[in-house]
């Protein structure tokens, strides 16, 4: 579509992306179809969950999905950091209430202001989001991000000077170890969807931190405005994705060729160092990283060709081939032992309840493991492994099938690195005609 001498990108050849027009229900539904396939929506099967702050966006989001099905579940979450957010957030829910869909209040109490709150915000968020989804058996999180969110975000990795991958910004689909991220409105404007509630007699909630000009990604949307390069960005976002999917495929296929995945969590990579996109994935995995490592870095490594360190992960040659392995050095610190806690941000523990006694962490196993203990393997590699302490002692280390006594035999750790090394996130669109895009493609 061609409007005033400029080329407007299309969504399924139906919808300018950035149109101000309200968002239809049979649209938004075309696009979810795209993205599935979904939990049957019925009473005895989960909800498909989603993320509700009272704002436009996720408001809209949810008047939507409504419309699409019934058997939903909104999460809203109050962060406490500002005198207003509890009244606001309980306004959210009747609002939802009012929509017919049901709702659970999240609160938030350990947020302290300071340093890179939004950040820490933003993790929290998530974090007591899939704990909910987890609690309630949801697999799907719908997320209210939309064109003007994936505009700005390429914006910002552009400036930041992000690889490829960056500028594909954010995924319609983000996989994560326990439930899959969902962002349906990435090919719909910020005011479509505010004029979608409009025209639905519904109002929303303004976050005041949203015109705070400190934050870079309010400077950023501004400046997008007042230059008219929304739409620009936004196709940069959509072909840098469909691009990096097309990566994803070839490295995939490269990774089971040449790589041998290990559930202590290291990784063969064989005779020969693999090319830089694929070690990058693999340093990603095992180093227990939500984003890769500097591409520079991983090049600089690859072309060397020896033995390194590089973000939380140690390239080190043994028996005649290339192992990528996590840097003990790096580790994180104990936590205390509970069924499903998750230690250094890649393995969840299995274990009775009965078997984790009061005192009992998990930290790592360190280098004082004898060679028959550790199997064969190096200390270097095993002194990572996550273990299990009690009293100051080690008590077990399940990859070794080692533990002190009988007593500690029913504890497991499942290796689960929060990204997985194949990127099976769905991203961008594919352009036909030069101006339209075929998507999502799911």
């Amino acid at each position: 579509m061609v409007a005033g001498g400029k080329n407007i990108p299309v969504l399924f050849a139906h919808r300018p992306v950035f149109s101000d027009q309200p968002v239809s229900p049979e649209w938004f539904a075309a696009v979810l179809q795209s993205l599935g396939p979904w939990v049957e929506d019925s009473p005895g099967q989960a909800p498909v969950a989603l993320a509700v702050s009272g704002g436009g966006d996720s408001l809209a989001l949810a008047w939507l999905a409504r419309r699409w099905r019934r058997n939903l579940l909104a999460l809203v979450v109050d962060h406490g950091l500002r005198p207003e957010s509890a009244a606001e957030a309980q306004l959210t829910l009747e609002r939802l209430a009012h929509m017919d869909v049901p709702a659970r209040l999240i609160t938030l109490t350990d947020l302290a202001k300071g340093p890179a709150i939004a950040a820490r915000a933003r993790t929290a968020r998530y974090a007591r989001m899939v704990e909910a989804c987890q609690q309630a058996g949801c697999v799907d999180l719908l997320l209210g991000h939309q064109a003007d969110d994936q505009a700005e975000t390429a914006w910002m990795r552009s400036n930041a000077g992000s690889g490829p991958d960056g500028l594909a910004a954010m995924g319609w689909i983000s996989h994560t170890p326990d439930v899959r991220l969902v962002r349906p409105l990435l090919g719909v404007s910020r005011a479509a969807l505010r004029n979608t509630l409009r025209k639905a007699g519904q109002a929303w909630v303004d976050d005041p931190s949203n015109l705070d000009m400190k934050a870079e990604r309010v400077r950023v949307r501004f400046a997008l405005h007042e230059g008219g390069l929304s739409e620009q960005f936004w196709c940069l976002a959509m072909d840098a994705g469909w691009q990096r999917m097309e990566r994803d495929k070839a490295n995939a296929a490269s990774l089971a060729r040449t790589c041998a995945f290990y559930p202590q969590g290291w990784v063969g990579l064989g005779a020969a160092l693999p090319e830089p996109a694929v070690l990058s994935a693999v340093i990603r995995t095992v180093g227990g990283l939500r984003y890769p490592p500097a591409p520079a870095a991983v090049e600089r490594v690859c072309k060397k060709g020896e033995a390194a360190t590089l973000a939380g992960t140690r390239l080190v040659r043994w028996r005649d081939e290339w192992f990528l392995i996590r840097e003990q050095a790096g580790v994180a610190a104990p936590v205390a032992a509970s069924p499903g806690v998750v230690w250094d941000g890649r393995f969840v523990l299995h274990a009775p309840s009965a078997l984790l006694r009061c005192g009992v962490y998990v930290g790592a196993a360190g280098y004082g493991l004898p060679r028959k203990t550790r199997g064969g393997w190096p200390a270097l590699f095993c002194a990572g492994l996550p273990a299990l302490w009690w009293q100051g002692q080690l008590v077990c280390v399940p990859h070794l099938g080692w533990s002190l006594s009988a007593d500690w035999d029913g504890a497991f750790f499942d290796f689960r690195p929060p990204v997985p090394a194949t990127g099976m996130g769905v991203y961008g669109c594919k352009k036909v005609h030069n101006k339209d895009y075929v998507g999502p493609v799911g």
